[in-house]
């Protein structure tokens, strides 16, 4: 199916220099925050997870996140100087662990693009949480790596991966990440994070309609019983650049009834607090759920908002704190770490801004009005991770 192509729109702010300072009240002894565990939003929402991009370069140039109308050969990328180093991010991710947060996830742009990021991952597999726990550790990866990286990556110390598939026609594919990439290469690098042990995989699908929608059942034929987690996510209006039109959502409910009247399904219940997927299990004859089947998610950030129950944190590749994915400014961490901050310093910091946050742009998204050009814009999701 041939994909409709609309004006791209240019952003005229760099949103990478756009940033809020750290809320003054933090560096006075009477309001410290000490890390603790128990660290909650203005929501009553606890921070359980952090999301951190290391790169925000990507060998794709998938139009629903980095067109290359904009990002092009002549496109500025950050200056190395300018990234968190290694030992700057395990910092900031042992004060949010302190914190409270229990799961962290490698993003980009490409984390895989990253050099050396096996020496990372060994460096945050050595935390341990509140409870003395390892943490949940995984990374998002478009699968292009992961066949020559998978070993590393695992004896390293990460745990799982997820891949980024939007479908498995070769022609469909090629068009959707835009650099002419062969499927059969990420569908390589899948099994070879498999066989390496990082698991269970999780295979993420955004649909958009128009372009893949045709898809969705070879997808769910291909992925069933492997023991591979397949989720369709709703194709999201994150930063400016996508052009990003209602009518080309493909609401999850629509998944769902067609994979149902070809794949009978069964709902079932969340396995963690503020999960962004509703799992959907695959029925046996009875009407229940076969484990051996497995099951898919759809993650509805447009038609069913989760915000409510949303404990994620977002860290840019640069060192600015995001509140949530559709934020347009971040909070400078890095100048904080690089002024000689202390430990008790950065964790007030975080402390206060969580503590501040009352992010929920998805629940009012149809209350808001769309970017005129006249203000900041959205955080492009190649800047900030998914």
């Amino acid at each position: 199916m041939t994909e409709r192509h609309t004006p791209r729109i240019v952003p005229l702010v760099d949103l990478r220099s756009a940033s809020l300072r750290p809320p003054a009240e933090a560096a006075s002894a009477s309001s410290r925050i000490a890390a603790n565990g128990l660290l909650s939003d203005a929501l009553g929402r606890p921070l359980r997870d952090l999301r951190i991009s290391v790169t925000d370069r990507c060998n794709f140039r998938c139009n629903y996140c980095m067109p290359k109308e904009v990002f092009d050969k002549d496109y500025a990328y950050l200056p190395h100087a300018d990234l968190l180093s290694f030992e700057e991010i395990t910092r900031v991710a042992k004060t949010f662990v302190a914190h409270g947060v229990q799961k962290i996830r490698l993003t980009g742009g490409e984390p895989l693009l990253r050099k050396n990021i096996e020496l990372l991952i060994e460096q945050l597999a050595s935390l341990r949480t509140v409870e003395g726990r390892p943490l949940d550790l995984t990374l998002t990866t478009n699968g292009s790596l992961l066949a020559r990286k998978a070993r590393a990556l695992k004896a390293a110390g990460l745990q799982r991966v997820t891949v980024s598939l939007d479908g498995l026609d070769d022609a469909v594919f090629r068009s959707m990440n835009d650099v002419d990439f062969p499927v059969a290469d990420v569908l390589a690098g899948i099994e070879a994070a498999r066989d390496a042990g990082l698991g269970p995989i999780k295979i993420n699908m955004v649909v958009k309609r128009g372009t893949n929608e045709h898809e969705i059942l070879p997808m769910a034929r291909r992925f069933k019983g492997t023991g591979m987690v397949l989720r369709f996510i709703e194709y999201m209006d994150v930063g400016a650049t996508n052009s990003w039109r209602m009518n080309e959502v493909l609401p999850s409910a629509e998944v769902v009834k067609l994979i149902h009247a070809d794949l009978p399904l069964v709902q079932l219940e969340p396995s963690n607090p503020g999960e962004t997927a509703e799992r959907w299990g695959y029925a046996d004859a009875s009407g229940n759920h076969d484990k051996a089947a497995g099951e898919i998610g759809v993650i509805s950030s447009v038609t069913q908002a989760f915000c409510g129950d949303c404990n994620r944190a977002r860290l840019s590749t640069e060192g600015k704190l995001y509140l949530c994915l559709f934020a347009a400014q971040g909070y400078d961490l890095r100048s904080l770490i690089r002024d000689g901050a202390s430990e008790a310093d950065l964790a007030s910091t975080i402390g206060h801004i969580w503590q501040g946050r009352a992010d929920r742009y998805s629940e009012l998204r149809s209350e808001m009005k769309p970017d005129t050009g006249t203000g900041l814009r959205r955080v492009e999701m190649s800047y900030i991770g998914g």
